[in-house]
């Protein structure tokens, strides 16, 4: 056995046993933890195992967090994004702007118009058939 897997183990355990001290109990249905961190960027935990000691008012996060940029979680973590982010978040429309400036500038959108499918019977060019069959 590899002495990684050794102190990964031991590690658990001394969780497992803190948690129980602190009568952490665990929440289920949560699907992802996003921390933001002072510099813009976000601490992202998909699926991770929580639990909660409502005497400490403390939340347990347990998984593997990766470091992304807000701009990689869109358009999921506009809902969780509060008016702190706003600075962050206009300036990364300006860096979006910087690097699509074509994508602003007049015309460069076509206007998505609904085209008029219905015509009246007047305009339409309807050969009336004036043979009868027997």
């Amino acid at each position: 056995k590899p002495a990684s897997d050794a102190v990964a183990g031991s590690d658990d355990k001394k969780l497992a046993a803190t948690l129980k001290k602190m009568n952490a109990q665990p929440l289920s249905g949560i699907e992802e933890v996003n921390m933001f961190r002072s510099d813009g960027k976000v601490i992202n935990f998909s699926n991770p195992r929580v639990s909660a000691t409502t005497g400490a008012n403390s939340f347990i996060i347990n998984g593997d967090g990766q470091v992304k940029e807000i701009a990689d979680l869109f358009p999921g973590i506009l809902s969780q994004l509060g008016p702190d982010s706003l600075a962050g978040l206009r300036r990364l429309a300006e860096e979006f702007q910087a690097k699509n400036p074509e994508a602003f500038k007049e015309g460069a959108q076509q206007e998505d118009d609904i085209p008029d499918l219905i015509e009246t019977i007047d305009n339409l060019d309807i050969k009336k058939d004036t043979d009868e069959v027997d």
